[in-house]
């Protein structure tokens, strides 16, 4: 059974910064698009960044220059940096595993990242 788990959600001050980790197990990790998504109440999932197993990185507007997506294919994880983080980051992140040129995806469980005075 495929299992993504994140780590490092939490809360911090606003300006602050946070990483969240999500380790994948049973799969083929360099085969899938690795990505973050967050949830916030009363609104739909939305992207914050992707990374494909070469590399190339793809963020949301929003999170552009702020955030920093990155992938280690040896050790199964990827990682996201938060930096600068305001109140309109507060969310439940997801981690996503997309099989490239495939419709098949995975879900973790989600982390929650508050960002409050």
């Amino acid at each position: 059974q495929v299992q993504l788990v994140e780590s490092g959600g939490g809360l911090v001050q606003p300006g602050g910064s946070l990483r969240l980790s999500c380790a994948a197990s049973r799969i083929i990790f360099s085969d899938y698009t690795m990505g973050w998504y967050r949830q916030a109440p009363g609104k739909q999932r939305e992207l914050v960044a992707d990374i494909t197993s070469g590399g190339r990185t793809n963020y949301a507007v929003s999170v552009k220059g702020r955030f920093t997506i990155s992938r280690d294919n040896t050790k199964n994880t990827v990682l996201l940096q938060m930096n600068s983080l305001n109140p309109e980051d507060t969310s439940v992140y997801y981690c996503n595993a997309n099989l490239q040129s495939s419709t098949l995806r995975y879900w973790g469980q989600g982390t929650q990242v508050t960002v409050s005075s």
